[in-house]
This record gives structure tokens, C-alpha cells and sequence, in this order.
């Protein structure tokens, strides 16, 4: 077989005795979506399959890249995770990005993402992040959704599974770890080291689900409890209500008790999310200086 050779402008030819047909057959392809001046820019036949053979796992490696959308609480937070799935190595494309709840929703309605990478904290609080899970979880969207939260703290950990997450990750780990829970995630499988697996299992010992009441808090609570109840799902510790309320902290973990008793619920991320439920005005009710 005849290959054409540039030699100072004009065009030759010479015969490749090595040349075989599965190699002409797949330059052929190539010569099929690129234009007859690259290929004449490439003489020796070898050089033409390292070509097709790169940009074919190129396309192999786009075909299967995974799609994420970033929750975050800021977009200053938003790019710095995009900058880390850039390179395309990672396998990961970051399709869009949100900081509340509204945004984040829209952009799961208009991307469909593969995975969703969701902070606990968002733009309207610290535990902003597990509505998002709830709502996707009500929307039975195939997207999978990966959780990232500052703290260890086991109920935290418990609740993101509980709410709908397939993986959960802490900030405090490698980078690394958010690539790999994603492409596992994405293959449909469950991101949970040993640790959390033993939270999830003392829940489960515990038996204890949300159970909601339909009636409104108001009617459950005593002013000063709902006091409380508003205080948690804005974000406050302990100690920040303490303060807010000049209560000591102890009288604050009763109170909390006596809320998730009544409630049915059993961690604060429960209660916030029943607080969210309830009309913004049964949350934030004015705060007395009183007990």
C-alpha cells in the first residue's frame, strides 16, 4: 500500500510493507472526522494509530465521565471543588453548582446529574443541606446523592443516610475520598467506612424513626420550648441558646428532651427538618426574657 509523504511541499510516495489492512481500515475512520491536511501533516502510519488510539479513549473517557452537581455554602466553596474534579483524569464533570435550596433544586430539575454532592451547610443555615436530601428523596430522582459535612458527630452521619444519602464525607479527609465515593456511589453502590457502619447499626438497634405529628407545634409546645425549637433550627448550639435565652446549658438540654419527646423526633437535624415543615411564624416565635 501507497502512503502519501510530505517532502518540502510536494507530495510522494513510498511503500510501507508493515502496513497492514486492520491498520488502513482504522485510519480510514479517523480520516472520517478530521481533515485531509491533519492527516498529511502525520507520514508514518504508526504515528496516525497513536493519534486515533488516544482520541478514541478520549471519547471513551468522556463517554463515561460522571456528572455532579456541587451544593455548597458559598460559590467561593462551589469552584474550589470544581477546580479539583478539572483535570479530566478524575472522570468527573461538574455540571452545575448552587448555594440554597431553591437554586439547587432548579439545577437538579435541569441537569438530571449523575451524582449530587450536598453540604450540610448552605446558604440558609448549618443543616440547610438535609432538606435538599429529603426533597430528593421525595422527588424520586435517579440522582444519588453524596453528603459532606463538617462534623463527625454520629447523629449527623446518621440522619444524611437517613434523609437519602448513598455516601458521606467529611471534610478533614483526603480530597481523594470525594473522587472515589462519587464514582462509587455512581455505580449504584453505598459510600460508608467502618465507622459510619457502626453508627448506622446502633441506630438501627435503637429502632427509632421520625414520626412526625400532624398537629402544629404550637399546640405541643410551651412558648418557651418553641423558643428553643426556633433557636436549633437556625443553627444554635447549645451554648448559643444558652446565651441567647440566659439560660444555663443544662436547663437547654432539658428543654431539648422534653421538645423531641413531644415532637417524636430524636436528634436536632429531626427537629429542624420538622421545624421547616411547620409555618415560619410557629419557628420564630419573639423570644421573652422570662422562663
Amino acid at each position: 500500500m501507497y502512503l502519501p509523504l510530505r517532502l518540502g511541499g510536494t507530495i510522494t510516495y513510498r511503500r510501507d510493507s508493515t502496513f497492514r489492512i486492520h491498520d488502513a481500515v482504522i485510519i480510514v475512520l479517523f480520516l472520517s472526522c478530521v481533515s485531509i491536511h491533519t492527516y498529511l501533516e502525520f507520514a508514518n502510519p504508526s504515528r496516525l494509530l497513536v493519534l486515533l488510539r488516544c482520541r478514541m479513549e478520549n471519547a471513551e473517557q468522556s463517554r463515561s465521565s460522571v456528572n455532579v452537581l456541587v451544593a455548597e455554602a458559598s460559590l467561593l466553596h462551589c469552584q474550589l471543588v470544581e477546580n479539583i474534579f478539572r483535570p479530566k483524569r478524575t472522570g468527573i464533570v461538574v455540571v452545575a453548582c448552587a448555594v440554597d435550596f431553591g437554586d439547587t433544586l432548579a439545577c437538579l430539575k435541569e441537569h438530571s446529574p449523575d451524582v449530587a454532592v450536598i453540604s450540610a451547610r448552605l446558604r440558609e443555615g448549618p443543616l440547610a443541606g438535609y432538606r435538599v436530601l429529603r426533597e430528593l428523596h421525595l422527588l424520586q430522582s435517579k440522582t444519588r446523592a453524596v453528603m459532606l459535612l463538617d462534623s463527625r458527630d454520629p447523629d449527623l452521619v446518621v440522619d444524611a443516610f437517613r434523609c437519602g444519602a448513598h455516601g458521606v464525607v467529611f471534610r478533614d479527609e483526603p480530597i481523594e475520598i470525594l473522587g472515589k465515593c462519587i464514582h462509587v456511589v455512581h455505580r449504584g453502590q453505598v459510600w460508608a467506612n467502618s465507622e459510619n457502619l457502626g453508627y448506622l447499626l446502633k441506630a438501627l438497634g435503637k429502632a427509632m424513626r421520625p414520626r412526625f405529628e400532624d398537629s402544629d407545634s404550637a399546640k405541643l409546645l410551651t412558648k418557651r420550648e418553641r423558643d428553643v425549637a426556633g433557636l436549633v433550627a437556625e443553627g444554635l448550639t447549645n451554648r448559643g441558646i444558652s446565651n441567647q435565652l440566659g439560660l444555663s446549658e443544662h436547663t437547654v438540654r432539658n428543654y431539648l428532651l422534653k421538645i423531641f419527646d413531644k415532637l417524636g423526633v430524636s436528634t436536632r437535624v429531626e427537629l429542624v427538618l420538622y421545624c421547616l415543615q411547620e409555618p415560619r411564624a410557629s419557628a420564630a416565635t419573639p423570644v421573652e426574657s422570662s422562663v
